[in-house]
């Protein structure tokens, strides 16, 4: 695989704008390790190398067990390995990734509704379209994953 570009070099004033979301979603009620949860979710389901590889690394850095972090594109076959808010998030995080497929419906905006203040899922919601955005970045300019630069 061969990088096409550095979007954040070559469109810095772009890059800062999400940066300012993410900067907002560390600050936000959500606790950092169920944002990166969610991060990794969405970044496995869109097929996203980089980001996969760089949530992986958040998860492990926030002190995530290795088992933990292996089971979340099964988690729903974890039993409770995911506590229900983490469970919620990321049953939200697929639902929303997939808006084309699913329309979230109804039952899943009550379901995440029932689990986090509005506030909570508003920021979550950020979150996971924040994901959605730089995997189609990371995926479209081919960024190189931390394990594939070392190798």
């Amino acid at each position: 695989m061969n990088k096409r570009i550095d979007y954040a070099k070559v469109s810095p004033e772009g890059f800062k704008a999400f940066g300012g979301v993410y900067a907002y979603l560390q600050k936000s009620d959500l606790s950092k390790q169920l944002v990166y949860l969610v991060y990794l979710r969405v970044s496995q389901i869109n097929g996203c190398a980089y980001c996969i590889d760089m949530h992986s690394r958040d998860l492990l850095k926030s002190g995530i067990a290795v088992d933990k972090l292996l089971l979340v594109p099964v988690w729903r076959d974890a039993g409770e390995v995911f506590n229900a808010r983490e469970r919620s998030a990321l049953a939200w995080a697929e639902t929303v990734t997939r808006v084309a497929e699913t329309g979230v419906p109804d039952a899943d905006y009550e379901a995440a509704a029932s689990e986090f203040s509005d506030k909570e899922l508003a920021d979550l919601t950020y979150a996971i379209g924040l994901m959605n955005a730089f995997n189609r970045f990371g995926i479209s300019f081919r960024s190189i994953p931390t394990a594939v630069a070392k190798a």
